[in-house]
């Protein structure tokens, strides 16, 4: 079983929607389904069927919250020392190409965000940086093809703030 490697916000929003969604909704689900049977023959019900439409898309997420869950393994990036880049790590590079200046955190999958400059640990980028310290040079195969950075800076993550 691969762990998941994580921050703690994360772990403890997944852990509450995994609860939210085992006792409440799973409840209101049946609920509704109950009365969407009472409405009479099933083939041409519209209400029903989109209750068990929903009670399987929910039933699908609650497989794999507690399958993400279980497979956690939650990570503290100011305990890690980032004299070399790890999860957790803020990398600042520049461009050799064009001398311009792109900064990436190193987070879980569950925390990616690459618009905001947080990339999955497991992500090309990340796997490159993995390991470099301040000062090396990494070449990297992108999507946009082969590009070469200077690490400029490595520093703990931001705390992210759970949303």
């Amino acid at each position: 079983m691969q762990k998941e490697p994580m921050l703690e916000v994360t772990f403890n929003k997944l852990s509450k929607e995994l609860e939210y969604l085992k006792t409440i909704e799973r409840a209101k689900i049946a609920h509704v389904i109950d009365v969407a049977r009472e409405l009479g023959d099933l083939k041409e019900n519209a209400e029903y069927h989109a209750a068990k439409d929903k009670q399987g898309l929910m039933e699908a997420r609650i497989l794999d919250l507690t399958d993400l869950v279980g497979r956690a393994q939650v990570i503290d990036p100011s305990k890690l020392p980032h004299k070399r880049i790890s999860f957790g790590s803020k990398v600042e590079l520049i461009d050799q190409e064009d001398d311009s200046e792109i900064t990436y955190t190193i987070v879980g999958s569950q925390e990616s965000n690459p618009e905001q400059g947080l990339i999955s640990v497991g992500s090309p980028m990340a796997r490159a940086l993995l390991g470099k310290e301040e000062g090396d040079e990494v070449n990297v195969s992108l999507p946009s093809g082969k590009k070469r950075f200077d690490i400029e800076d490595i520093s703990t993550m931001d705390k992210l703030v759970e949303s």
